[in-house]
Parts: C-alpha cells; structure tokens; sequence
C-alpha cells in the first residue's frame, strides 16, 4: 500500500485558520490536483466541509471521509469512522490530504510526503502540520523558491520514508 501525505504549509508548519487555506496560491492547487491523480483521497470531516461545495466530491478521485459522527453523509464520498478502515476500503494508493488530526494519525503509516511550503506566516493559524523528523524521512525532491501569480513565494518539497 502506498500512503502519501499532501499539505501546504507556512514557514511555522501552519495548515488551517477557522476551516479554511490561510492563503491563495494557483499553483500550488494545480499541483495538489497533479500529486493526487486519480486516486483516493483520504481526509477528515472538518476537510470535507471546508471544501467549496462546487469541488466536492473532490472530481475525478475517490473521496473517503473520516468521521465520528454516525450518520454522517457526504454526497458523493464513502464515510468511514477511522483511518484503519479508510485504508481497507481503498485497498491501495490513497492521498491523505487533511487535516492536521488526519496528519498526525496517517504518518506512522506513510510512504511519502508532498508538501509545499508557503513563504508566510500565518497569524492565528489553528491547524498544523505534523513535524518531519529527518531520521524517518528524506527529502527526494527540493524545488527552487517559485513566485505565484499572486505574489506569494513557495515551493514543491517530495519525501520518502528513509526508515521504517
């Protein structure tokens, strides 16, 4: 089974601030849309609602909600009441993409990291990022610093489990 892990990120490991993206940078989208493919994306409720009620379910990808609340629906994804069972349901390549509860739990689990660091800092921020710890996991690709079309600098950084 391959699991990756998928977020942006402020200089401080800021994800979230009341439910939603604490910036606004294109690019990172479309490569948020170009890491997940196809595939399954794995994410927590708070995830699901913050998610424009255009984009979701999420197109072209299986979506799997994580959620204590029984009876929870989310048209047009698969609801589940853990991270085991999100993991059975796929049964292989899954993106967990949110949030920093989701994070946490899924990284004993990952094979690989996606993330994109957003040259700011978040004021307030509510939501984190899980920390990498370089003795797990080994950066494979660095990007250069890029500018968005909004002015905001980040960039593209892919780690693999280097111990298991």
């Amino acid at each position: 089974m391959e699991i990756v892990l998928v977020w942006a990120q402020d200089r401080s490991g800021a994800i979230g601030r009341r439910g939603a993206i604490p910036w606004h940078v294109p690019e990172d989208m479309a490569h948020f849309r170009e890491v997940t493919g196809d595939g399954a994306v794995i994410m927590g409720r708070k995830t699901w609602d913050s998610l424009p009620e255009r984009f979701r379910p999420l197109p072209g990808r299986r979506n799997v909600v994580l959620t204590r609340s029984p009876g929870f629906v989310a048209a047009g994804a698969e609801v589940v009441d853990g991270l085991a069972a999100a993991f059975d349901l796929v049964g292989g390549t899954a993106s967990v993409i949110g949030g920093g509860e989701i994070y946490r739990a899924a990284m004993a689990h990952a094979t690989g990291l996606h993330v994109t660091e957003i040259d700011t800092d978040v004021d307030d921020a509510d939501a984190f990022a899980p920390t990498i710890d370089p003795e797990i996991w080994q950066a494979v690709t660095t990007t250069d610093w890029r500018r968005s079309r909004t002015g905001t600098h980040y960039r593209f950084l892919e780690y693999r489990r280097a111990v298991r």
